[in-house]
């Protein structure tokens, strides 16, 4: 039996087997300044900065499936979201690599270990920890909701808000995706996981490469793409108004090639709510209802599963790590295995 070095729980699972790992960049640019480089006396003259890229932690378990997934992470995070859960489990990587899927953990362009920014910005130590308990749906701070699937050990919550990090650049989602689109590049086809903000690059990567077979979104939060003339409204919500990305209609026909599923969790109002954790996806969930039906509409093959509808209860806005992301990953590869993905 195996403990945890994250809080000392006991783990019953068998070793895992790695037959191949490492790590690369992918995408970004080189900024150059005119001019000649002098060693002893250096100023920015004549040299380049690399920056804009994205860092993917590559794994290959043995007997490998014929698809990896490719795992992009939300705001204010990390590669860490799909790594060790906060309550010290074994995250959507580690679970996804038992089930003999190659995985690659990404650190979008400046953020995590992709920091290096062409573009400068200005990093404020904001605390906002309160107002992520609530944004992310842990419950209404100080409470955790009734039922939650997050781990109430102190521990635990303090191994979440240290896993926010800052944007070290401003953040743009053609940044992300042109990074994205260049690892695919590497990995050749493969399944691409998103997470939250993941969610709107996550379309964008899909659209310009054909290497993308399929997409399983987890609570996308903006970012819906809508082909011209076919924007939805606008949506007010309590925590801001949600609006909707117009893209040419060939850019969007592109999303109906692959298959899609969208998940989100519970404590979602269907009505409009003063609260605001809860509001902000109210709207979002909306919005992904639509998007779901104009893929559909144009002869695409897209999925929303909302878990409470299907008995699965509880669920942050992080299921891959909530106490119950076996499930959740149970569901995923059934739905993998229906597209014969597998």
């Amino acid at each position: 039996m195996l403990v945890s070095p994250a809080l000392g729980t006991e783990r019953k699972e068998k070793p895992l087997v790695i037959v191949e790992q490492g790590s690369l960049a992918a995408g970004g640019t080189v900024q150059k300044t005119p001019g000649k480089y002098t060693n002893n006396a250096p100023t920015s003259q004549g040299q380049s900065l690399h920056g804009d890229h994205l860092y993917a932690f590559y794994q290959v378990p043995e007997k490998p499936r014929r698809l990896p997934i490719v795992m992009l992470h939300g705001a204010y995070q990390s590669g860490r979201s799909w790594e060790t859960t906060p309550d010290g489990r074994e995250g959507f990587q580690t679970l996804f690599l038992r089930r003999h899927f190659t995985t690659y953990i990404v650190d979008q362009p400046r953020r995590g270990r992709a920091g290096n920014s062409t573009v400068a910005a200005t990093i404020d130590p904001a605390p906002n920890d309160q107002l992520l308990f609530d944004q992310f749906r842990l419950g209404a701070w100080p409470d955790f909701f009734n039922g939650v699937q997050f781990d109430r050990d102190p521990e635990a919550l303090d191994q979440f808000f240290r896993s926010v990090t800052p944007n070290t650049g401003p953040y743009d989602a053609s940044v992300v995706s042109s990074a994205m689109t260049a690892l695919f590049e590497r990995t050749g086809p493969a399944i691409l996981f998103t997470h939250s903000q993941g969610g709107e690059p996550g379309w964008l990567t899909a659209i310009h490469s054909t290497n993308v077979r399929a997409i399983i979104a987890f609570e996308p939060g903006s970012g819906f793409v809508f082909p011209i003339g076919e924007v939805p409204t606008d949506m007010p919500s309590a925590a801001g108004t949600l609006k909707a990305v117009e893209v040419p209609p060939n850019d969007f026909a592109r999303l109906t090639r692959l298959p899609i599923v969208i998940y989100y969790g519970d404590n979602i109002p269907t009505e409009p709510s003063a609260e605001r954790g809860k509001d902000n996806w109210r709207v979002r969930l909306a919005m992904a209802k639509l998007w779901v039906a104009a893929i559909n509409r144009h002869g695409g093959d897209a999925q929303l599963v909302h878990l409470p509808e299907i008995g699965i209860r509880g669920n942050t806005h992080f299921m891959m790590s909530d106490l119950n992301n076996g499930a959740i990953a149970d569901h995923v590869s059934r739905f993998l295995a229906e597209k014969h993905l597998d």
